[in-house]
This record gives C-alpha cells, sequence and structure tokens, in this order.
C-alpha cells in the first residue's frame, strides 16, 4: 500500500482550521449555571416560624400536621403515619394546639405575618420560632379580602426578613420558599415565577394579583414567605391548584406590595381601607369587542355605574372599555380591583378608557370602598317582544335596588329563541339592547327592531345584581 505524504500546505490549512474552531468555542457564552440558594435560605430560615392555633375549626384551609393521609401513596402514607407530630416534638402537644401554617418576622420586635385563613376561627394563636421557643400571639388584623393576618409577639431583637418589590418580579425568575409543609418545619423548595397578577376568579380573592410559580407548596406552606435570589421577600405562599389536596406544579402568592400596604394599615388601625372606583365590570371576549369595535379583546368591560360615585362624578359610562389605571395597563377585568382597591382614598388618578371606538383619559378621585349590595327580584306584569322573550316593568323596589330608572324583567324565555341560545334567563333585568336604554316592552322591541343584522350585538343584563354585557347575534 502506497502512503502519501501530507503536503505542508495542507497542515497550515488544518492548523488554521483548529485554530478558527478554538477561537469560536472560546467565544461562545459561558453556560448559566443553576442558582446558588444556600445563602437565601441560610439569611432567613430563622425568620420562618411555625402558626400553631387552638379551638380553629378542622376545615381551615390552611391544611397542616393534622393532613388527610389517605389522599397519600400508601408509601408515604406510612411514612408520615410512623412520624410523631410536628408539634409535639416527641411529646404531647400543648395545650392542643395544632399546626396550622407558617409566618414570618418582618420587624426586630415582633411583627409576624401569616395568612388569614391559617388563623380562621382561633381562639388563641401561637409562633414558634426557629429556636423552638413557643410564644403566644395576639392578632393585630385580619384582612380576608387579601388572606393577610398581622399577629405581634412580645420578643426583642428578633430576626427579620427584608421586604422586596414584587413590581420588579419577572416570569422566569428563580424563587425560593420556606414553611412548614405538613407540619416539617423550616423546609425550604425552588421554582420560578410562572405567571404574574394572576386572577383566580374569586369573590374572596378580588384585590390579589397573584404571583404563580411552580414551587412545590403543600398543606402548612400557607403563610410562609416567597424569597427572590437577593434574600428578599416578594410574596406571601397562600393557595395551590390541587385535585388531591397536594402539590401539582401550580401554587400562588400574594405579591409583598399588596402585602405593605395591608400590614401597614392593619398596624396603624387594625382594619384595611380600599378605594372604590364604583363599577361593576367584565372581561372583553372577540365576541363583545367586534360587537363595540374595540381592536382587540382587551380592557375592562363596565357594564354598569353606581350613581354618586367615583366613576360617576368622574363621566364613565355603560360600555365604556377601562385599558389603563394610574399609568398600569389593564388588560382585563381582573387587574383592576386590585390597582383601585390599593389606591389611596382621596387620590386623584388618571383612567384611560376606549368610548365609541376612541381612546379618551378621565381624571378619577378615587373614593372609599363599602360593602351594601342591593338586590334585584323580578314582577308578574307581563309584555311580548320578537325577541324571544316576555318582559315585565321593574316595580319601585327593584328600581331602588338596582339604583336606575331603566330597565325591563325577564319573566319567561321562549325556546330556541336568540334569547335562549344567547344565554338570557329569567328574572334576569335588561337594562339596555345595543347601548338603547330600555324601560319597556315597546323599547326593547324598537331597539331589536333597530339593531344591525347578521353580527353580534351587547345586551346590559342584571342578573343576582351584577351587571354584564352578554352577546347577541341578530340574524340576517
Amino acid at each position: 500500500m502506497v502512503s502519501q505524504a501530507i503536503q505542508p500546505t495542507t497542515v497550515k490549512a488544518f492548523s488554521a482550521l483548529m485554530l478558527t474552531a478554538l477561537l469560536f468555542v472560546t467565544s461562545l457564552p459561558a453556560k448559566a449555571e443553576l442558582p446558588n440558594l444556600m445563602d437565601v435560605i441560610e439569611k432567613n430560615r430563622n425568620s420562618v416560624v411555625n402558626i400553631a392555633t387552638k379551638g380553629a375549626s378542622s376545615t381551615s384551609r390552611g391544611g397542616s400536621g393534622q393532613f388527610d393521609l389517605d389522599a397519600l401513596p400508601p408509601q408515604l402514607r406510612e411514612f408520615f403515619r410512623s412520624m410523631p407530630s410536628p408539634d409535639s416534638r416527641g411529646q404531647r402537644p400543648s395545650q392542643d394546639f395544632q399546626s396550622l401554617g407558617s409566618g414570618f418576622i418582618i420587624s426586630d420586635d415582633g411583627y409576624v405575618v401569616t395568612n388569614a385563613h391559617v388563623i380562621d376561627q382561633a381562639e388563641s394563636v401561637r409562633v414558634t420560632l426557629k429556636d423552638r421557643r413557643e410564644l403566644d400571639a395576639k392578632v393585630i388584623g385580619v384582612d380576608e379580602a387579601t388572606d393577610i393576618a398581622l399577629l405581634k409577639i412580645e420578643a426583642k431583637n428578633l430576626p427579620a426578613v427584608s421586604l422586596g418589590d414584587s413590581a420588579k418580579l419577572k416570569v422566569g425568575q428563580w424563587v425560593v420558599a420556606i414553611g412548614a409543609p405538613f407540619g416539617l418545619e423550616h423546609s425550604a423548595s425552588q421554582g420560578i415565577v410562572s405567571a404574574l397578577s394572576r386572577s383566580l376568579n374569586q369573590a374572596s380573592t378580588t384585590y390579589i394579583p397573584f404571583i404563580q410559580t411552580d414551587v412545590a407548596v403543600n398543606p402548612g406552606n400557607s403563610g410562609g414567605p416567597l424569597f427572590d435570589l437577593d434574600g428578599n421577600v416578594v410574596g406571601v405562599n397562600s393557595m395551590i391548584y390541587s385535585r388531591s389536596g397536594g402539590y401539582q406544579g401550580i401554587s400562588f402568592s400574594i405579591p409583598v406590595n399588596t402585602v405593605k400596604n395591608v400590614t401597614n394599615q392593619l398596624k396603624s388601625k387594625g382594619f384595611v381601607s380600599r378605594g372604590k372606583l364604583g363599577v361593576l365590570i367584565q372581561d372583553v371576549n372577540q365576541e363583545l369587542a367586534d360587537s363595540f369595535n374595540l381592536p382587540g379583546p382587551k380592557g375592562a368591560l363596565v357594564a354598569n355605574v353606581e350613581k354618586g360615585s367615583a366613576a360617576d362624578t368622574a363621566g364613565l359610562k355603560r360600555g365604556d372599555v377601562i385599558i389603563g389605571f394610574n399609568g398600569v395597563s389593564v388588560y382585563k377585568s381582573g387587574d383592576l380591583p386590585p390597582l383601585v382597591g390599593n389606591t389611596e382614598i382621596g387620590k386623584r388618578v388618571p383612567l384611560t378608557l376606549i368610548r365609541g371606538g376612541k381612546e379618551k383619559v378621565f381624571n378619577v378621585v378615587v373614593g372609599q370602598l363599602d360593602k351594601k349590595q342591593g338586590s334585584a327580584q323580578a314582577t308578574n306584569t307581563r309584555s311580548k317582544d320578537t325577541f324571544g322573550v316576555v318582559v315585565g316593568s321593574l316595580d319601585d323596589e327593584q328600581r331602588k335596588a338596582i339604583r336606575s330608572d331603566k330597565g325591563v324583567v325577564v319573566n319567561q324565555v321562549m325556546g330556541d329563541s336568540l334569547a335562549e341560545k344567547a344565554g338570557i334567563a329569567v328574572n334576569d333585568i335588561i337594562i339596555s339592547f345595543n347601548n338603547v336604554e330600555v324601560s319597556s316592552a315597546d323599547e326593547l322591541k324598537s331597539a331589536i327592531k333597530n339593531a344591525p343584522k347578521g353580527r353580534s350585538v351587547p345586551v346590559l343584563v342584571i342578573r343576582d345584581n351584577s351587571a354584564r354585557y352578554i352577546p347577541v347575534h341578530v340574524p340576517e
């Protein structure tokens, strides 16, 4: 076999190629390393406490060391069954206190934050520190709307956490939780921020723009802190999505900016005052966006304006679509309540909306929230229209309840009618059809007759004391 010598030019070319490859490899960005969480945990673990209560409801949402063993897999069930009670540390629980959740120290003189549901119906509350001291806690205040409670223990020179700024959080950012899942104190877990300003569409969480994470949070973690990598508290662990009672990859935390506002008010006056705009709102879907000639399905659609409210005084109307409040964009209806609720009462702020296809800015002086609600019931007066409903006039009591001189009550819905297909129901009060207010069956018939054909139009109804727009497709 004849071998062939390598020519000098080939050697030079090969050397040049290797040098180029080496330079390319060395110029590549260094592979990102996983975060070192030890410093965050070491710095803050002494500030996290265990919350135990006496006389609390056994159905408290917080979860506890008294969790449902039957909901666990067999291997874990036996493991936890063989463990001593986390409260007792091998002894009998003192005075029947039960571990229900976690909390954290926010000041060196003994103020502690936890979830409101952790201490729900408690006759007394006990806080266990990292050094195993057990101290009775005084409840300074509870705010159920944000699920935050402020406690006070008599101690000095306590290790307090540093409160961060949840407005600076980004999706994908690493976060760390410390708490007592299933009563196992000072357990740490990590993950990333999965989503921000998450609305859970529950009346009890209206004022919470939740932080969604994939941090492992289980019963007993409630009330514990969520940290960023700088060791600052950015949230309070509150809820999980679960079909089994345990962690399934989705957990929710209350933003620390909300917590700071609530705890400051609880500390100063024992209760929380919230801003009020005075509107009933709903989400804008694509069909409603089309019916209102909007550029897209975003914003909070105003279904009703309370007379004499901040919104009424500022000039807001039904059918307005709010897209910004005090410089913050409103993408969905759930974005607005926490923005308004956390605004100082009496403060004048800009509000951006779309009306008639045009963007407008109004200045609103934020009012104070009250909890008064009216009610609406149907009458028996009947008249018939071509929409497929039997409607009647409102009586004085109904008009007073809905605070409006307009509207007709639905007493009957015809089968396979436009109304039935759209979801109109008996006892609904129709305020307007295609943005034309109605006060009688004849006015409703006229509004239907004059509505554009072959497209969807908005119908404003009040149902169960809540106003909302329903898109109705009018055939050609």
